[in-house]
């Protein structure tokens, strides 16, 4: 029997109990892994069938439909799944969080119209960025639900999410370009995808989870008792506040998303959608550490802002400790990896026009400074230090810019990597300065009680 000050005695139902208590750590991490893992593959493989049944410029273009609608996206999402996830004293409620999400996803929508209808491109060109921020944009939904799912540390619904995604998304394009030919009906069946996924599964999810904290008997008088209604909730001041608190980590997904895609867009310019397609398929290939880092960070994410919040400075250094170390390792194997069979690989990938060592081998060298630098990320959010991430992510993505301007159009997709190395390099220094300043913060805090 659980007893309530001020409400009835009420017997808790453990099947509810059961999915609202949550996972794990190691256990959200082996789900979130494995999810992260076929998701990863998956997309990988979306590439590989581009390359083995198209050309470079099928890749290039399905690339820049990423790397155009990407930023618009990142920023319309203003990071609310880590905002959410580590929500420890329940500010918002989920209605707040969707409805956000939509009314920015709407907008997100708009700009990337805008954006191909100035831009300039060919006619089928255009039609691909069209299709892919469709297709980001249920992407963009399904992410809120997989907030509250990550805030409930159930990371096995997201997992299977992914999964799911993931197999019928490869399944999808691979028929789309062999039927058709064309990597915009490709896309088009990934809008019909994605869209199936968030209608038939994560919706669902949400509505299982929030029944569950229902079902446990929430204190009518108690705010958290609303969420447990799975509808957006236009309450607009709240979603003001919101929107301002979460504004600093829209525009860091924002510069780091430019960060990652400016090389691309510098790529198409001066060298073309054939060499932008190779330079898309080789970076791709660290997805395996990407995928791992990811699954860590999500996982811990949680965790990381309870020590937080609860001024458990020492848990919080140590794990944060270790997920460094990790990083460390994984971005040490992909260097060895690139530098013993790097031009081997990406033959046996993709295609022999596809096998640039060095770029390889410099891209991995990139890959395994931002592996720590993810980590660190992850250890501001859980600080809940986001403003401070704006200023770190803006001189990435100006030196980004300098360094694409120098160095690719004497030295190709070469200097692409280098410029790569030099912006991860210039970020990592100032992450660390940031967590450092966080503890000593918490510590000062925790010195004046």
């Amino acid at each position: 029997m659980v007893v309530h000050d001020d409400w009835k005695i009420k017997e808790p139902n453990i099947s509810a109990y059961s999915l609202v208590s949550g996972l794990s750590l190691r256990a959200n991490f082996s789900w979130t892994f494995l999810g992260n893992v076929v998701y990863a593959g998956c997309q990988w493989g979306m590439l590989v069938v581009l390359a083995k049944l198209g050309s470079p410029e099928m890749v290039g273009q399905f690339a820049l439909g990423l790397a155009l609608t990407a930023p618009v996206i990142m920023f319309a999402s203003l990071h609310l799944r880590a905002v959410q996830a580590t929500d420890a004293r329940s500010e918002y409620l989920f209605g707040d969080y969707l409805s956000l999400r939509l009314i920015t996803t709407a907008l997100a929508l708009v700009v990337i119209g805008g954006i191909t209808l100035g831009s300039g491109y060919r006619r089928e060109t255009s039609l691909v960025i069209v299709a892919v921020g469709t297709a980001k944009a249920f992407e963009s939904i399904s992410d809120a639900f997989y907030g509250l799912l990550q805030r409930h540390e159930r990371m096995d619904y997201i997992a299977k999410s992914m999964m799911i995604k993931g197999l019928l998304s490869l399944s999808v394009l691979g028929v789309m370009i062999y039927l058709m030919g064309s990597v915009f009906w490709g896309v088009v069946g990934l809008v019909v995808a994605w869209a199936f996924i968030l209608v038939c599964y994560d919706i669902r999810n949400g509505a299982l989870i929030l029944k569950s904290r229902s079902q446990l008997g929430a204190p009518a008088s108690d705010e958290s008792a609303q969420e447990s209604v799975l509808r957006p909730r236009w309450e607009m001041r709240t979603l003001v506040r919101l929107a301002w608190l979460a504004l600093p980590l829209g525009f860091v997904m924002l510069l780091l998303s430019l960060n990652a895609n400016i090389p691309r867009y510098f790529i198409e310019r001066y060298l073309g959608e054939r060499e932008l397609g190779i330079f898309a398929a080789i970076a791709y290939s660290q997805i395996a550490g990407t995928t791992l880092v990811s699954a860590l960070g999500e996982s811990a994410s949680p965790r990381l802002a309870k020590y937080y919040a609860a001024g458990n400075s020492l848990a919080f250094r140590m794990l944060l400790l270790r997920l460094l170390g990790i990083g460390a390792l994984l971005g040490g194997a992909g260097v060895l990896v690139a530098l013993v069979a790097g031009r081997e690989l990406l033959a046996l990938l993709y295609r022999p026009e596809y096998a640039e060592y060095e770029v390889f081998v410099r891209l991995m060298v990139a890959v395994g400074i931002m592996y720590l630098d993810s980590f660190l990320g992850y250890g501001m959010t859980a600080a809940r230090y986001f403003r401070a991430q704006i200023p770190l992510a803006a001189l990435a993505t100006i030196s980004t810019v300098l360094a694409c301007l120098w160095l690719i159009p004497s030295d190709g997709l070469r200097g692409a990597a280098t410029a790569i190395i030099v912006a991860t390099s210039v970020k990592i220094v100032g992450s660390l300065a940031v967590v450092l300043y966080a503890l000593h913060a918490l510590r000062r805090r925790l010195g004046r009680g």
